[in-house]
């Protein structure tokens, strides 16, 4: 169930300064972000019906997934874990001390440092594709004929989306530290764009000629990969940036990156291991491996469209109290951005638990999707939910380290998290098969998020806990409720709109969301969550407007 639009946090400038206040800032900005990744999200999930529909949790589709998912697992090392947060607040701090120009100058040694990089990755990847994809994947063969040979196929083709995926991210980085959302925010929009055609166009296409007809979908992923970063150089040229091709690696400013990124790959190689044991694990059952795919996904949503939004709208704000040791400004933009996480990430938790089959039957049930595909991607994304919460407050509690210029600390959180998550997996995939896997994740991004939550209450001197604490029983009291109205009004629905098809079930979805909606806003009001509140008041239309 996805909640309201983003609240406004409480402000930390004086109105009396003459300038527009911090609070507005932040929720302008969350709000543009918000909506950006909105459309970004809904066009994901139309992305995930048409590959559904096409080729559901088949042989096919398991082995696209892996395929994807190795070059994910890079990605995240390169572009998108340790270098995104160690260069965007090292960014920051250079425009803010420095000015535009040494800023700029680092945002291409970055680039050009992640091309080679991720290049050389790429290629070497493509030659070892076979080892590399029998290592995750070596129970494919006695699954279905060729699962195996299709999967190191498409993992060679799909390597070169790592080099495009790492320069969209560094894009995105720099043009967030300038406070540019909307266009990096929707970027990922160009992608399902171009994904969706794709599958749509040349899946006939590639049967025609003979070729297995997942191909369309990794053209599709490497044009798309392509379309994120064109659609964000313009925006980053109109802001003042001008590429130069050096690469210098005893620059102070790239220097910094790489000494931050030491401790953060050191975090993220751990987690990678963690990502093959699960990995493995799932492709023990088939379809689990598409399952826990469509359902992450589904479960990313609330955070992506909240989470994400507040910790990218916060981070740069982070960064520049930190460069300028302005503790207090630091912790009260903590505060709101914890407050406002917790406002819509348990709600969502809630409703995705309760609704998890008519979520997973309303979006894919069609085509090649069946009810025993549904079964497989509901029951998984029933435990991911739980994680919500954790995978949001983790986005900005370690960028807030990195901002600090303290890449050890969010290391160690990860090392607990992956020691955690692995002997989670291990046992309960053995007693529940591929949902534990979901479970396991979900458990631990909440002890990842308590763990840096409490190391950086004591590293700034608190976090506004009464404050937090506060609103965090407010709205579970509210949760509560909610997740009443939205059980009884779902069960009533499904004695009058008992009919196994979309249209009557898409009713009593939406007639579930709503009243859960409904009973939120209401008990919020009753109860004085102030958050939802400034959240409605916010967003209300002025007078005269």
């Amino acid at each position: 169930m996805v909640p309201p639009p983003v609240p406004q946090p409480v402000a930390s400038v004086s109105a009396a300064t003459g300038a527009r206040p911090a609070s507005e800032r932040l929720t302008r900005s969350a709000g543009v972000v918000g909506a950006a990744t909105l459309t970004s999200r809904i066009l994901g999930l139309v992305r995930d019906q048409v590959q559904g529909a096409l080729f559901a949790t088949g042989p096919a589709n398991d082995a696209f997934t892996l395929a994807t998912r190795i070059p994910l697992l890079l990605r995240d090392l390169f572009a998108e874990g340790a270098m995104s947060a160690a260069f965007v607040p090292t960014f920051t701090r250079q425009m803010t001390n420095a000015g535009p120009g040494a800023a700029w100058r680092l945002g291409s040694l970055v680039v050009n440092g992640l091309v080679v990089v991720t290049g050389a990755v790429a290629i070497a990847g493509a030659v070892f594709a076979r080892p590399l994809t029998t290592a995750f994947a070596s129970q494919f063969a006695g699954q279905a004929p060729g699962k195996l040979e299709l999967a190191i196929s498409l993992t060679r083709l799909n390597m070169p989306f790592l080099v495009l995926i790492a320069v969209a991210a560094a894009l995105m980085g720099m043009l967030n530290a300038v406070h540019r959302f909307f266009v990096p925010a929707v970027s990922p929009a160009t992608f399902n764009v171009v994904f969706i055609l794709s599958a749509l166009v040349l899946t006939p296409v590639m049967t025609h000629l003979g070729l297995p007809p997942i191909m369309s979908l990794t053209v599709g992923t490497l044009v798309g990969g392509a379309a994120q970063v064109a659609v964000q150089w313009p925006s980053l040229r109109r802001a003042g940036y001008r590429h130069e091709w050096a690469l210098n690696f005893r620059d102070p400013g790239l220097r910094e990156v790489l000494v931050l990124m030491g401790p953060g790959i050191v975090g993220i190689a751990a987690a990678q291991i963690n990502a093959f044991v699960n990995m493995f694990l799932a492709t023990g059952e088939p379809g689990a491996v598409s399952a826990l795919a469509y359902a992450f996904r589904v479960m990313y949503l609330p955070v992506g469209v909240f989470g994400v939004s507040i910790a990218t709208a916060a981070i740069p704000s982070l960064a520049r109290h930190a460069a300028l040791d302005q503790t207090t400004d630091l912790r009260d933009t903590l505060s709101w951005a914890l407050r406002m996480m917790l406002t819509w990430s348990i709600p969502a938790t809630a409703g995705l638990m309760l609704l998890a089959p008519s979520v997973v039957e309303v979006l894919y049930e069609r085509g090649n999707f069946h009810a025993g595909d549904a079964r497989l991607v509901s029951g998984a994304l029933f435990f991911y939910a739980p994680g919500i919460v954790g995978f949001s407050i983790v986005k900005v509690a370690s960028s807030s380290f990195y901002a600090l210029r303290d890449a050890r600390t969010p290391v160690f959180a990860s090392l607990v998290t992956v020691l955690t998550n692995t002997t989670l997996n291990l046992w309960l995939n053995e007693v529940m098969g591929f949902r534990g896997l979901a479970l396991g994740a979900a458990i631990a991004a909440n002890v990842n998020a308590g763990l840096l939550l409490v190391l950086l209450a004591r590293r700034i001197g608190g976090l506004d806990g009464p404050r937090v604490l506060r609103t965090l029983g407010k709205v579970s009291a509210a949760t509560v409720v909610m997740g009443l109205a939205t059980y009884l009004v779902n069960a009533r629905l499904g004695v009058w709109l008992p009919a196994p098809h979309l249209w009557p079930r898409a009713l009593r979805l939406a007639g579930s969301i709503g009243a859960g909606l409904a009973a939120l806003t209401v008990t919020a009001w009753l109860i004085g969550l102030e958050e939802l509140h400034e959240a409605t008041g916010r967003w209300r239309p002025r007078p005269g407007r």
